[in-house]
């Protein structure tokens, strides 16, 4: 502490609290009396406990540090030559302004920010308005998670304005805007004022992952502080003002279409939709200069240097020129540069790769080393090399790449992308997964293109060298659903995915149990493993089963199976491979330990399998339709303690007696009623799905294990009633999903749903027996995105149907099955009511589609249509016809009885747009039953076959099966 001779003259400030504040309990004083003599020891937390402090200070150090004492202590006012002098102030803030007054250490916090600065500016102490104004500078400029919270951000700024510290609302727009992601996750983000909301925007480092995102934010603001922007004054309307500030050429087209119907943002939402099929009318390997001058600035995809994701999921009209566009320093000089590499005007896309790479040199474009994920799934547009050659000049730091729905992603866009952007540790190339399944369906005839079956790369020795040593950092390969990945293509991502730990092969219906084995006993570091919908077999078990060590005694054998693959497994999604016998099965359960999430579903499970299983970190285990007993099953959750999802739904046998030895050896501890006791017991579920043997019983014996419960499923064999059914809503007062499969139900029960789970966000009743009205439905339902109605609602009108689009407006997937008294003017009340459905399933709904289909293609977001007896109305040419005017569609299913013309046109692979399947279902006539009292036999229609054509990234396979698809 530095002192002076000058510094003898003591003056005492009394400091009271202008809030009361409770006395200490222990204390009999309300005053206490300190010194700055041991302002080193002070005990703050016993000093504040008082409502006034009476400071021992010297005159001359206040005098000369604080302008306030300064003018009172050395001027002409009568306190000058007091020696005590009271003041009112905070008493917390004014002893750490002594602290500072006298060089203690004093550390500047988001909690003692706002009363130092002030205290310090009311004092006039310039050394602690300095370190204040420093800290807060350095902090609000620091790359770091954000360090001041948002309500306090908020009442820096409100203060700045009031007391004219111009600095302090500027630095606070800059922080919001580089945090406005973390900002809008906050509760109080509604309670940014106007102003400040309206600066952050504007300003050039908004830090937004997706223009979508940005929107949204806005809207939620825009609807909390509705009443009080009525009484605002302004020239211009403030709604106004903040969204046209989005670039609405950037938006998703099912978000830009479910907005149409927000009060706020209809007219912009129909600006977006505009402007996004203006750009898809521009060929894809069109020149920057087609986009139009005027749109440029709205077609830059929000970049700062603070960046660190880039969202452009499911926006169909991104190009590479639009990709380009954003990543140069400027759109307005943008004529200028492409002229001064003699590139104009610009056609990215048509130049071949090392075209691409020169051109991209010679450009000035940006860098952005914050950027670590980009997804651009659902962007179908967009040329892949050349998306990758800006992804490697500009993101060089780029960790994560979602590239989902996109067929044109072949294994050697994958080669590319890990040579160009060696930091990838995450790809993730999901497509839909082909309906043809050979082991869940009956092939009649399948006419496949052909296809080699080798991978599509061309490596030469030299190539491939390069290409293993590029893929190291891979560590997470998502390939779901890619039909023409085949065992080739899996021995390339073996030798340059080293450091493999999670795969993704669902779906991968080309693949041979030699070929994923083979992948197995390469990864050796892999501890994901999902192969649902595979041919997976005894030899992939046999592959995670042994050693990853070449060379193990055979006394090593303990050792050996602790170096398993299977040992150290965390994921295996196995179900539906029914090549796995019930011995490996066996084996493989045996060895797991590690393992926390499991599906077996429709598999050759067995008890056995279960009871051989010694981990005990499971969280997730799918167990559906497989034949484990009752005991089986708790036994298992029984040594599971962390569980949170289980699905058994079609497990007949949890609603029988064991009978055989092996059963009987472990029943004697988990007999067929224990296993809601072990549920109750051990776990805390967030996700169900039972049938056989479920109940209402069942519900209350898992009371104390479901209140946390999210997602719940019922099928066939569970029976909730209506007792179940009506304290379901107070038993899981968290629900978001209710899907229930022959359930009994009625008006009050689903009134009692609707009515008190607001948070419910899927909704589906399915062949459900009841007396039931649309009294069920009106209640308000914002948050419900899925609604599916099957067999359950055939006395639904087009005045339901409206009812049915006020009560759950927010809809993106509707399921109407047997809804028989609809009509073709239905279809208008649905592309009006829900303007952003995604998904739409129309199946026996009276006559819809008699009269064709025109509303129905006005929600312009589709990207999955099933159509089927409907009506007679389907022109031939309407698959080609729905997927030129619907850039994201991607699955149509339809039946030749709703052909007008009794056949439809199927387009080739170049005219097919976005799709990727397409399944027809063809019936035949058939006579009714022969019973005595009927005077003639009815011939009705029943299904026969269907024909199912699926893309991929180079061929179509045409399949006829037996199932109606």
């Amino acid at each position: 502490m530095a002192s002076s001779t000058s510094d003898d003259d003591f003056i005492a400030v009394v400091c009271s609290n202008p809030n009361p504040i409770q006395a200490n309990t222990t204390s009999t004083d309300i005053e206490i009396l300190i010194s700055v003599t041991d302002i080193q020891s002070w005990d703050l937390p016993s000093i504040l406990c008082h409502q006034t402090v009476k400071v021992q200070a010297h005159r001359n150090r206040l005098i000369q540090h604080s302008s306030y004492f300064n003018g009172l202590l050395s001027g002409s006012f009568s306190e000058s030559g007091l020696d005590c002098i009271a003041i009112k102030w905070n008493l917390e803030a004014f002893l750490h302004i002594l602290n500072c007054l006298y060089d203690c250490p004093l550390d500047v916090t988001s909690n003692n920010f706002l009363p130092l600065y002030e205290g310090a500016l009311y004092f006039g102490v310039e050394m602690l308005l300095m370190r204040c104004k420093t800290w807060f500078s350095e902090v609000v400029s620091a790359e770091v998670p954000p360090q001041v919270q948002l309500d306090d951000l908020i009442s820096i700024w409100s203060f700045g304005l009031e007391h004219a510290q111009d600095f302090l609302p500027e630095l606070c727009g800059s922080y919001l805007a580089r945090n406005f992601m973390w900002a809008i996750s906050m509760n109080c983000f509604v309670d940014i004022p106007y102003d400040l909301l309206l600066s952050c925007v504007k300003h050039m480092n908004l830090t937004v992952d997706s223009e979508m995102h940005l929107s949204n934010a806005l809207l939620v603001w825009i609807d909390a502080n509705a009443e009080c922007m009525e009484g605002l004054s302004r020239n211009e309307d403030v709604c106004t003002g903040i969204l046209k500030q989005i670039h609405l050429s950037l938006l998703p087209l099912w978000f830009a279409a479910e907005k149409r119907s927000s009060c706020h943002f209809s007219k912009f939402a129909d600006e977006s939709i505009d402007s996004i099929f203006r750009l898809l009318r521009i060929p894809s390997t069109g020149s920057v200069d087609a986009l139009g001058a005027s749109h440029l600035h709205d077609l830059r995809i929000r970049l700062t240097k603070f960046s660190k994701r880039v969202n452009l999921s499911s926006c169909s009209q991104i190009t590479s020129a639009v990709l380009l566009l954003s990543l140069l320093p400027s759109a307005n000089s943008i004529d200028s540069i492409l002229r001064g590499i003699g590139q104009s005007p610009f056609n990215l896309e048509r130049l071949d790769r090392d075209q691409c790479s020169e051109v991209l040199n010679l450009l000035p474009t940006l860098s952005f080393e914050a950027v670590q994920e980009v997804d651009i799934s659902k962007c179908p547009r967009l040329h892949l090399e050349s998306a990758i050659e800006c992804f490697h000049k500009s993101f060089p730091s780029l960790r994560i790449l979602k590239a989902a729905f996109l067929l044109k992603f072949k294994i050697s866009t994958l080669r590319k992308l890990v040579r160009k952007c060696p930091m990838v540790c995450e790809v993730d190339l999901t497509t839909d997964t082909s309906p043809i399944i050979s082991s869940q369906v009956s092939i009649v005839s399948s006419s496949p293109a052909i296809t080699p079956q080798i991978s599509n790369l061309s490596l030469n020795v030299r190539d491939m060298t390069s290409f293993y040593n590029s893929g190291l950092s891979i560590a997470k390969l998502t390939l779901e659903g890619r039909s023409d990945l085949y065992d080739s293509d899996l021995q390339y991502i073996s030798r340059f995915c080293v450091s493999l730990q999670y795969v993704n092969l669902k779906g991968c219906t080309s693949l041979t149990d030699v070929g994923i084995a083979s992948l197995l006993r390469r990864c050796i570091k892999l501890h994901s493993v999902l192969v649902c919908d595979t041919s997976f077999g005894i030899n992939s078990v046999l592959a995670l089963c042994s050693s990853s060590s070449n060379h193990i005694a055979v006394e090593q054998i303990e050792n050996e199976l602790l170096d398993s693959l299977a040992f150290n497994l965390q994921i295996l999604h196995m179900g539906s491979c029914k090549c796995v016998d019930e011995t490996s099965l066996l084996k493989l359960m045996s060895q797991m330990q590690k393992l926390k999430s499991l599906c077996l579903s429709d598999t050759h499970l067995s008890d056995g399998a279960l009871y051989s299983f010694r981990g005990s970190s499971l969280e997730l285990l799918d167990i559906s339709n497989t034949m484990v007993s009752n005991a089986a099953v708790a036994y298992l959750v029984g040594g599971n303690p962390g569980l949170k999802c289980l699905k058994a739904r079609g497990c007949r046998n949890l609603s029988q007696q064991e009978s055989d030895s092996q059963k009987r050896e472990f029943s004697s501890s988990y007999s067929c009623g224990e296993l809601h006791n072990e549920i109750r017991r051990t776990c805390m579920l967030e996700e169900i799905a039972l049938g056989w043997g479920f109940s209402y019983a069942s519900l209350e014996a898992l009371k104390p294990a479901i209140t946390s419960l999210r997602k719940i499923t019922v099928g066939l064999g569970g029976l909730l009633g209506e007792d179940g059914l009506r304290k379901l809503p107070t038993i899981c007062p968290m629900l978001e999903s209710i899907i229930l499969y022959f359930q009994v139900i009625s008006d009050r029960t689903i009134m009692n749903i609707m009515a008190n789970l607001k948070k419910l966000v899927v909704l589906a009743f399915c062949h459900c027996l009841g007396d039931i009205s649309i009294l069920s439905f009106k209640f308000s339902m914002p948050n419900l995105r899925k609604l599916k109605l099957e067999r359950v609602t055939p006395w639904i009108t087009n005045n339901d149907l409206v009812i049915l689009t006020q009560s759950c407006a927010n809809l993106v997937d509707l399921s109407l099955l047997g809804c028989t008294l609809l009509d073709s003017e239905s279809q208008q009340i649905i592309s009006q009511g829900w303007p952003g459905l995604v998904s739409i399933h129309l199946e026996e709904c009276g006559q819809v589609t008699t009269m064709g289909v025109s509303s129905l293609l006005d929600c312009k977001a589709l990207e999955d249509i099933l159509l089927r007896h409907n009506g007679p109305g389907l022109q031939r040419s309407f698959i080609f016809d729905a997927a030129s005017k619907l850039p994201m569609l991607r699955k149509v299913s339809l039946d030749f009885c709703d052909a007008a013309e009794g056949d439809f046109d199927i387009p080739n692979y170049g005219d097919r747009h976005f799709l990727s399947t397409v399944k027809i279902a063809k019936c035949k006539l058939q006579k009714g039953l022969n019973v005595s009292f009927v005077k003639a036999r009815r011939r009705r229609q029943v299904h026969k076959q269907t024909l199912v054509l699926v893309w991929n990234s180079s061929t179509v396979t045409r399949t006829v099966v037996k199932e109606r698809l």
